[in-house]
């Protein structure tokens, strides 16, 4: 086995350097009849053959503790799939041996799934069985690799395309999605498919936003009532168990699990049983007369943490000390976006600071001072939105937020990546413009005179939506998230993350409303979104992404359409161009 190891790695030096020096057609960024999403970074099929995959087919690895449940998985997916593409592949079904055993190797066994683990694997399937071999550095290389050796799998009997090499690995580390369950509660089940659905993109970190004004469904065991009374219901609740099953999971499907409980704004629920340490709880949102500016929240759902009160880092400490236990993520998200003045103002104690020459920018600064050391002092990376550095009215000296151990996530203006990366942070991009997925579905307050005009009227403009228009899965394929930055300030950029906000999404639309716009990130972010020529490959995408939507459906995934089947059936007659 070490000799083919080293006779892969001389194999990829090998193709590596004559794919760029003699421009081989085999490793040239084009389409081949059955294809991997997300593309690898280098795949050679010099002609597209597929041998049988034989009844007893088998797949060896060495024992680990998530790889192990994996692999049994994959097994079982491979030789009970039976994939029918929406177009027959033009591939030879050679009368070769057929292919007994994908043989895996791993060099590093105990490397955890942290940010920043390689994810690289080689994959070569022969001309003729019966074995292939999929090599990796960790045993989450190898779930990738898994990954693709099963969507090359297709057909009744299955076959496996053959003379087949592989050479993949990220060009983020960070590829994420996140989740609000606050707004709207998420079962369990629909958490774990979407965490299945994830990993079959090679997106590798679920970014949980579990708690928000709204419900705070989160079961604390050392403050109980926060979701005895700010759940929804009894029934929607996410137990210690919930949790440990969900980060289990995770585990074994390669996806990180980051937990983020935002604070000090969107905290209303916990007035419920703390009152006296948030402000402006259960006011109207934005006062009868009101302009924007003197507001009360973003939205409806007021309540901020009084960063003033000493009660409040009793309740904040319990809290966090039982959620990092409950994740063992070294990420903890914690939020910290989203301060409005107003709701601060509301508060006698806040007054009488202000009224002495102090500013909202020192109460935050207050807040980050007391709350950061401590989780910091538990080994974690703590991630902010951009708002607690770049807020135009409340925000933090950058001497609260020390570099080596601050990650900013971006979701304002594409802008505003510049400037984080300029500042010396660690950027994850979620740019509203461009990855936000709820964007586009109007608005969800009520009494709103802004639908209330003549037809013909109403401007493209005024849909409601603050984040409209809705982000095609085009949108979101073709951003590039270091547009703009110098090669050094690009370093910096780890990463990128969809997300839902569900004001107006539960578990009906969830699935259609993810996938498989979030795919197109996947690749994206995986391998790029440009041939090898740095062409935007998005046309060659759109017959791709169509299969692999199928596929996503016939593996329970309710991805919706992004086109008739007529188009796929005729292939770039649905082109806005010929050729």
């Amino acid at each position: 086995m070490a000799s083919y190891i080293n006779y892969l790695s001389c194999s990829l030096l090998i193709f590596q350097i004559l794919c760029q020096f003699m421009h081989l057609a085999s490793c040239t960024d084009h389409d081949y009849p059955v294809n991997v999403w997300p593309k690898p970074r280098k795949f050679s099929w010099p002609s597209p053959q597929a041998i049988p995959l034989s009844p007893i087919f088998a797949i060896t690895s060495p024992y680990h503790q998530y790889l192990t449940p994996a692999v049994k998985r994959y097994l079982n997916q491979v030789l009970t799939e039976h994939h029918r593409p929406l177009v027959t592949p033009a591939i030879n079904l050679t009368s070769a041996l057929p292919l007994l055993t994908l043989s895996i190797s791993v060099n590093d066994l105990v490397a955890p799934l942290h940010h920043g683990v390689n994810e690289s694997y080689v994959l070569s399937i022969p001309a003729s069985g019966p074995v292939a071999y999929l090599s990796a550095e960790t045993a989450w290389g190898a779930m990738r690799g898994l990954e693709s050796f099963s969507q090359l799998v297709w057909g009744y009997p299955s076959r496996v395309a053959s003379d087949v090499y592989i050479w993949d690995e990220p060009l983020y580390q960070h590829r994420g999605l996140m989740l609000d369950t606050s707004r709207n509660y998420f079962g369990v089940d629909d958490l774990l498919r979407t965490i299945g659905a994830m990993s079959m993109n090679k997106l590798n970190v679920f970014h949980w936003h579990i708690t928000d004004s709204h419900s705070f469904p989160l079961v604390l065991p050392s403050l109980p009532s926060l979701s005895e009374k700010g759940a929804y219901g009894p029934e929607m609740v996410y137990t210690p168990e919930d949790i440990k099953m969900v980060v289990q999971f995770g585990m074994e499907y390669g996806v990180r699990v980051v937990p983020e409980v935002d604070m000090p704004a969107h905290t209303a629920t916990l007035a419920d049983v703390y009152p006296e340490i948030v402000t402006c709880a259960n006011m109207f949102w934005l006062p009868a007369g009101a302009d924007w500016p003197d507001r009360l929240a973003a939205e409806p759902g007021t309540g901020h943490l009084n960063p003033l009160i000493p009660k409040t880092y009793e309740v904040v400490e319990s809290l966090i000390q039982d959620v990092i236990s409950m994740f063992p993520e070294p990420f903890y998200h914690g939020g910290a976006d989203e301060v409005v003045p107003n709701c601060w103002k509301q508060d006698a104690t806040i007054q009488e600071f202000l009224a002495n020459n102090g500013t909202l920018s020192q109460i935050l600064e207050i807040f980050i001072n007391k709350t950061y050391p401590y989780i910091a002092s538990e080994n974690r990376t703590v991630v902010y939105w951009e708002d607690v550095l770049l807020d135009a009215e409340i925000h933090v000296d950058a001497s609260f937020l020390p570099k080596e151990n601050t990650i900013l996530q971006i979701w304002t203006s594409p802008g505003n990546v510049k400037r984080v990366v300029a500042a010396g942070y660690r950027a994850i991009v979620s740019t509203a413009d461009l990855y936000y997925l709820d964007c586009g579905h109007g608005d969800f307050v009520g009494n709103n005179s802004l639908y209330d005009k003549p037809p013909g009227t109403i401007k493209a403009n005024e849909s409601g939506s603050w984040c409209g228009p809705f982000k095609t899965w085009q949108t979101i394929y073709n951003y590039d998230i270091t547009y703009g930055l110098t090669a050094e300030e690009a370093k910096l950029v780890i990463g990128g993350e969809v997300a839902l906000w569900t004001e107006q999404a539960d578990p009906t639309v969830l699935d259609p409303r993810i996938w498989p716009r979030s795919s197109a990130m996947a690749e994206s972010l995986w391998s790029g979104n440009t041939d090898d020529n740095g062409m935007k490959r998005y046309g060659f995408a759109t017959d791709r992404l169509n299969e692999w939507r199928f596929r996503m459906v016939n593996r329970g995934i309710g991805a919706e359409p992004i086109q008739p089947l007529w188009c796929v059936r005729h292939p770039g007659m649905c082109n806005a161009l010929q050729g």
